[in-house]
């Protein structure tokens, strides 16, 4: 039997690895996949799918604290990622010490931020894994260092798209509570209208805004108007769009559209009508539990 396909050691490599991480949709109903480590909460995670992290849509779910971490299902291995894998000898990787598993149906998981002391001693002769074989233990090799956590992707190479863990995982205990306010519209200029006391405005193109949690991000999000759904983003999967991670609506948004700063998050691209128009955005949480607030708008 044959070595890993490859044992990256150049940080180039990773980058480009990571960035080309990809998966199609699988149905929400199928758990494709067991836990990486011991079950938490579901709202329990450090950081989540989608969320602005490092100035990017971030396309890893970060648990809390130290666990063991085993693989997700059958498969195999077939990179392995070192944090001093550089060419200068210090820290460079940031996903840290990983595990690259290939698994059916192009689907790739990646094990980063883990503790090298804890991998398995025969690692690097391993090649096919079983569901739970044992990956080591997470720790804070990665770039959120100070966090002994694991940041866990799923992949498909052949769609270039990530696909958000917690859709392919069983889900435990209750969502983080999603709040929907701060709404407000920007036109292409950049002029910006707060529907909380601004609700005459002309008609045009605009990106839909609300005010970004801390933490909770909205699986789904739409918004119609006068009834008709005109828009619908959904963070079960991030697109590639010229090498960036996107997410996807009628068009891929990338980051400095989704997250303009750090207060606000697209909810929708949309071009109002003139006359009266009723507006109407939805959050939704990963269970389907929904949270909405309507405008009524004087559209010129």
């Amino acid at each position: 039997m044959k070595k890993h396909t490859s044992i990256i050691k150049n940080i180039k490599k990773t980058a480009v690895l990571c960035s080309t991480l990809t998966t199609v949709i699988l149905s929400s109903s199928l758990y494709a996949f067991d836990w990486p480590q011991a079950e938490i909460e579901s709202d329990s995670f450090y950081s989540y799918f989608g969320q602005l992290r490092a100035g990017v849509i971030s396309n890893s779910l970060i648990f809390h604290e130290s666990s063991d971490i085993k693989s997700v299902d059958s498969g195999t291995i077939i990179a392995l990622i070192s944090e001093h894998d550089g060419d200068q000898g210090w820290f460079n990787s940031p996903l840290g010490n990983a595990v690259i598993i290939a698994h059916k149906d192009n689907l790739l998981t990646v094990y980063g931020n883990l503790d090298g002391s804890s991998l398995p001693e025969n690692i690097e002769k391993m090649h096919e894994v079983q569901t739970g074989t044992p990956l080591g233990i997470s720790g804070n090799s990665g770039w959120h260092q100070g966090n002994s956590c694991l940041e866990f992707q799923v992949a498909d190479t052949k769609q270039k798209t990530s696909i958000n863990p917690r859709i392919l995982m069983p889900r435990i205990g209750k969502e983080l509570e999603l709040v929907i306010g701060g709404i407000s519209a920007v036109n292409k200029k950049g002029t910006e209208y707060n529907f909380l006391n601004q609700q005459t405005l002309p008609a045009g193109q605009y990106y839909i805004y609300h005010q970004r949690q801390k933490t909770a991000v909205p699986y789904k999000t739409i918004l119609s108007i006068n009834g008709a759904i005109v828009e619908t983003l959904s963070y079960d999967v991030l697109r590639q769009d010229n090498q960036r991670i996107c997410v996807s609506g009628r068009k891929n948004y990338p980051v400095e559209i989704v997250y303009p700063d750090d207060q606000k998050q697209l909810l929708a691209d949309i071009t109002l009508p003139r006359g009266r128009v009723v507006l109407t955005v939805i959050a939704e949480d990963i269970l389907g539990a929904r949270r909405n607030v309507s405008y009524t708008l004087n559209v010129q």
